[in-house]
């Protein structure tokens, strides 16, 4: 008995490290997704934001955000106070065989599994100022979202604190990444202000197109990948014939939401433009995966392919209407994971018979209202103290040659310049 309940311990713990390794593997997903959303000038310092945030979110969940989402002794349900930093114990045998099945992966798996969520929530607020914001502003802003924003309102829900008791289901963060990352990409847009030459004066809209769409594609698809870990991975466990069940549930609902988002945004697109248009395909794919993400376990694959395809329907009229009230999102972070993201969460009660559409509100409002009035707050004292936009002038040379001192694709500009 002893032997098969550590096997199972090292099983579930191996499992979790791998879901981990595969949502860390999201954070390429990004990087290329936002590399082929924006203009050529500014590829290097938007790959530079997102391998600099996944450091510092990193380093800040270990100094505190660990701490503060799973605080154990807690001050409150809406407070949990300072744990302090991440130590190097770990589960024993001997308190593993003695907790009846309670114990079932080690604490620093948890550590692993969860900074990478962290890092996930900041890699959507990248994408929606990319372009105009100053990299140094926008990390200052990674270490205080990553080591409290973000930890705060993970705590309500997934920490045992007030949200988690009004019955809020939240199976793997609809609500607890993705709309806590468009939530304080929002705060930080409406900042901003949009791009030079996105909304001309008359008040039409200039489309301005990525640099490198088999980039974007190919982002996409690699976030298509680690959802699998990001979702797979919070059944948390997978020894036993029922939870392996479960997995291989989650992993089918969220491929087929996935599926469903592109079809509906292709469709959708089709409808209102006359063309193919290939960003809301890709948008599509991340609306139905954000959708799924609240509760990929009760649903059947039919029922998680709708709301996926209501998702992708969502998302192309999100984009198009944030842009009507000049709110400029480069690459569509606010609509794929903030306003799909709280379809998500009320998504939930067409499949959990545990889940009440009054909790699901309760839920969605308290996290947009938590993350924007905070987040709102640190982008307003930055934007007075250093400022977080750039100038006219370096928004009009590129923030790569500003901000970086180099440029992503030099020979290709250089041949540009030259005429050839």
């Amino acid at each position: 008995m002893e032997a098969i309940t550590e096997l199972s311990y090292a099983l579930d713990t191996f499992y979790f490290l791998v879901a981990g390794a595969l949502v860390m593997w999201m954070a390429a997903g990004f990087a290329m997704l936002e590399a082929g959303m924006v203009r050529a000038k500014n590829t290097a310092e938007i790959l530079t934001k997102n391998i600099s945030l996944f450091a510092v979110a990193c380093i800040m969940y270990m100094l505190m955000g660990y701490s503060i989402m799973y605080p154990g002794d807690a001050v409150s349900a809406w407070w949990p106070g300072f744990g302090g930093i991440l130590g190097s114990d770990d589960n024993t045998a001997e308190a593993v065989l003695a907790s009846n099945g309670d114990i079932y992966y080690s604490s620093l798996s948890d550590f692993f599994f969860q900074v990478v969520f962290v890092a996930t929530a900041m890699s959507i607020v990248s994408g929606a100022v990319a372009e105009r914001m100053k990299l140094w502003a926008f990390l200052m802003f990674a270490v205080v979202m990553t080591g409290f924003i973000y930890p705060m309102q993970g705590y309500w829900k997934w920490g045992g604190g007030g949200l988690d008791a009004l019955g809020f289901l939240d199976f793997a963060g609809s609500g607890v990444v993705h709309l806590c990352g468009a939530t304080a990409a929002l705060a930080g847009v409406l900042l901003l202000g949009a791009r030079k030459g996105k909304y001309r004066a008359d008040g039409s809209i200039n489309p301005i197109p990525g640099a490198n769409m088999p980039l974007a594609t190919l982002g996409t698809f690699i976030l298509w990948l680690g959802w699998f870990g990001f979702n797979g991975g919070s059944e948390l466990k997978i020894s036993d014939v029922g939870e392996a069940n479960a997995v291989a549930l989650v992993f089918v609902n969220t491929n087929m939401a996935a599926a469903g988002g592109v079809v509906a945004a292709m469709l959708t697109a089709r409808l209102i433009f006359g063309k193919t248009d290939l960003t809301m395909a890709l948008n599509g794919a991340l609306a139905g995966l954000v959708a799924i993400t609240a509760e990929p376990l009760t649903p059947t694959p039919l029922l998680a392919t709708i709301i996926g395809a209501i998702g992708g329907i969502i998302v192309v009229f999100s984009i198009l209407g944030l842009d009507r009230i000049k709110i400029d999102d480069p690459v569509g972070a606010i609509s794929v994971h903030g306003v799909v993201g709280m379809w998500g969460l009320i998504a939930v009660t067409l499949s959990n018979g545990d889940a009440t559409l009054k909790a699901q509100l309760i839920g969605l409002v308290t996290i947009f209202a938590w993350t924007f009035v905070a987040s709102l707050i640190v982008w307003g004292i930055l934007k007075v103290v250093i400022g977080i936009r750039v100038s006219e002038e370096e928004e009009y040379e590129g923030v790569d040659l500003t901000e970086c001192g180099l440029e992503a694709y030099p020979e290709f500009i250089g041949a540009q310049g030259s005429g050839k």
